[in-house]
């Protein structure tokens, strides 16, 4: 044999070997691969059928919870409980100041004075039209007011020594709140007696009435007995 032919026969001999031997081995694995294929596929499919119901479902829920939440309750305003005038300053204080023009302390009197004009003229407007919606005899209607009698002393002359004047003692015994004792007190009050009919000793009766002088804030009215 030359060498061309034994380089044949020592190149097909390997690889015929090779594939005898690998022959049935190989049909079978595919043969086993071609079986095993299908069933895979038989057994995603249904957990695929599965898991899209599944996720038909989760969507419809996942819509639902956020229509499922209630918004929280609003949180009470604490500006709500401050005074008028107070809610007032503090709207302001947030507003945006613009810086003005620099103006002199005339300049600012002057400002004031307009802007305080104004107000006035508005608070007559509306206390006006308050007044043109008022009807009469709405209102509450005045209370009716007893004439206070004047105050009267029974006394015992003490002196009439002044011009058209006379001192009255007037005694005063009460029983204290406390030790239940009778206390008794006196003091003097001078009365205008136009006719000096009073004298030392009688007992008047006196009516308050305006000042008549620095100390006379009384009057003689009667007097009711003269002394013996």
């Amino acid at each position: 044999m030359s060498d061309e032919e034994k380089k044949d026969v020592t190149d097909e001999t390997p690889q015929d070997e090779g594939a005898e031997a690998a022959g049935p081995v190989a049909e079978e694995a595919s043969e086993t691969k071609a079986k095993d294929e299908p069933a895979e596929d038989s057994a995603a499919a249904p957990e695929a059928e599965q898991a899209e119901p599944a996720a038909a479902e989760e969507q419809p829920a996942a819509a639902e919870k956020p229509a499922a939440k209630e918004e929280p309750a609003a949180e009470p305003d604490p500006e709500d409980d401050l005074p008028w005038k107070e809610r007032r300053r503090l709207q302001r204080s947030r507003q945006p100041h613009k810086a003005g023009a620099a103006l002199s302390a005339e300049e600012r009197i002057a400002q004031r004075a307009a802007e305080r004009k104004l107000k006035a003229v508005s608070r007559r407007k509306e206390r006006a039209a308050a007044k043109q919606r008022k009807t009469a005899k709405t209102g509450t209607p005045p209370a009716e007011r007893d004439a206070v009698a004047a105050k009267t002393r029974q006394g015992l002359v003490v002196s009439n020594k002044g011009e058209k004047s006379i001192t009255v003692r007037i005694d005063i015994a009460r029983r204290h709140p406390t030790y239940e004792k009778v206390v008794r007190r006196s003091r003097t009050l001078h009365a205008h007696d136009e006719l000096n009919e009073a004298g030392e000793g009688d007992t008047v009766r006196i009516v308050e009435t305006r000042p008549l002088s620095k100390t006379k804030r009384w009057r003689l009215v009667e007097v009711l007995e003269k002394a013996k």
